[in-house]
């Protein structure tokens, strides 16, 4: 069972570029820790406020261990808004099929 956390964060949009920089330690560290399948945080391309949070676990329990020693990123910044929501995956398969 796999889980994915995806969704948006909103900040101040004359701090995206610099929270995004600032959260790649986080998104080097994670792609290093073992069970981590994808992490992906990334400016969005319409919204200058909105930052897109994607991660890909093997398991609820590894996320867990990673979120225990997860680092802080470099450039905090006050969320105006959370969308990000983790979902349990039980079967996956082919985007297009």
């Amino acid at each position: 069972m796999t889980v994915i956390v995806a969704g948006p964060v909103f900040v101040e949009p004359a701090d995206r570029d610099r929270v995004v920089a600032g959260l790649r330690v986080v998104v080097e560290a994670a792609r290093r820790h073992p069970g981590c399948l994808d992490v992906s945080i990334s400016p969005d391309p319409l919204d200058p406020a909105r930052v897109n949070i994607f991660e890909h676990w093997e398991t609820p329990e590894i996320l867990d261990a990673w979120r225990a020693i997860a680092p802080p990123p470099t450039f905090p910044a006050e969320i105006k808004e959370d969308r990000v929501r983790k979902h349990v995956v039980t079967r996956s398969g082919p985007a297009f099929d």
